[in-house]
């Protein structure tokens, strides 16, 4: 069976989460915040399992127009609930509703309960109250402008939850956007790669499963992986895929600092659970005391913002520092993700090419410093 699949974005990332998409083999088509494309119970596990920069995975039930709680009701109910949905299945239904006539969420999310109950009921033939005892289906009704779309979860926790985080700092950055970052560049994996303010060692984990190919989700499980209709054969081929797909034998050069003990301690932490401890090399230094006689690598951080007035003049001075610290190294490139809006300036260079993120709430610029291209190697060699 065929069924629409939705995978979600956070704003800025739709078109990295479309590419990876359609590198599964699939055909995506953007929305704000979303990708939708086609596939059969494996395209949701393996969606689940490969995509790195997608916030979840979920399943369209159904869409239609309602303007009227009767409307919404019989539309509901008319839709063939008992493909997704056993007898004990627990649905609980979460809502929400913009710019169309039925505003009332909590008023939305017991409508259609209580019509996929009614459906429910009629088809197991079965009186009294549904036992809701079986496997999890998060499902959530979304009204815009009248159009209604119910969804249900194949995810469970948010695909950022890649099952190695044992510690974390005060403002951890998600993983899906770590990954996304890393995307963003011109890394490979046969190039030196650094995370001046690693933290709790998100964006050094990340890359090294970037570099080795390894399955975001290889560590975790999902909540369809309880749906009877999907099945533990498709789970188990998909996760034999992952582990066939992986390149353990690549060799990788990441190294994180981060001017915190603690912090570099909770990264190491966190890169055994992922299985990259060996990977990944982890060290107390402050940026500017960064060298390197290695050429063409890729540097990427999340620095302190300066958020607070407090904080300006310091993450200002140190924006200053890094920029003289960082001339020297013209055959790296160099990508910083801040809030800070006179980071260019204050860095003491004018980026290559900047991009609009969010880091959860916060609107920030991705500023791309594009280093030498490495010379071609000629065909003798």
């Amino acid at each position: 069976m065929t069924y629409t699949i939705i995978a979600t974005a956070a704003m800025g990332l739709e078109a990295l989460v479309a590419k990876e998409v359609k590198e599964l083999g699939y055909s995506p088509r953007t929305e704000n915040g979303k990708v939708y494309f086609e596939g059969d119970a494996t395209a949701i596990a393996r969606c689940n399992m490969w995509l790195r920069t997608a916030d979840r995975v979920k399943i369209v039930a159904a869409e239609f127009y309602a303007k009227t709680f009767d409307e919404l009701f019989e539309k509901t109910k008319a839709i063939e609930w008992e493909q997704f949905l056993p007898k004990d299945a627990s649905f609980p239904v979460q809502g929400k509703s913009v710019k169309s006539t039925l505003f009332s969420v909590s008023d939305c999310q017991a409508i259609v309960k209580k019509a996929i109950a009614e459906r429910l009921k009629h088809v197991y033939k079965m009186e009294a109250w549904l036992p809701e005892t079986g496997a999890h289906f998060p499902l959530e009704v979304a009204l815009l402008k009248d159009k209604v779309t119910i969804t249900i979860d194949a995810s469970g926790a948010g695909l950022h939850k890649r099952g190695y985080r044992v510690g974390q700092g005060e403002a951890p950055i998600k993983e899906t956007l770590a990954a996304a970052l890393i995307q963003l560049t011109n890394w490979y994996p046969d190039k030196p790669f650094v995370d001046p303010f690693c933290g709790s060692g998100t964006i050094p984990i990340e890359a090294a499963l970037i570099g080795q190919n390894i399955a975001p989700g290889f560590n975790r499980d999902f909540v369809s992986e309880q749906w009877a209709w999907i099945g533990d054969n498709v789970w188990n081929d998909v996760r034999t895929e992952a582990e066939d797909k992986a390149n353990y034998d690549q060799p990788l050069d990441i190294e994180g600092f981060d001017i915190d003990s603690n912090m570099i301690s909770i990264a190491n932490s966190n890169a055994f659970e992922a299985g990259l401890g060996d990977l990944i090399n982890f060290r107390v230094r402050d940026v500017t005391q960064f060298e390197t006689d290695k050429e063409y690598g890729v540097i990427v951080g999340n620095p302190p913002y300066g958020e607070r007035l407090s904080d300006r003049p310091a993450v200002e001075k140190l924006y200053a520092d890094m920029g003289y610290k960082f001339k020297s190294l013209d055959t790296w490139s160099i990508y910083m993700l801040t809030s800070h809006e006179q980071f260019e300036e204050v860095y003491g260079k004018p980026a290559t090419k900047k991009r609009k993120l969010f880091n959860g709430f916060i609107r920030c610029d991705y500023y791309q410093y594009w280093g030498k291209r490495p010379p071609r190697r000629s065909e003798s060699e």
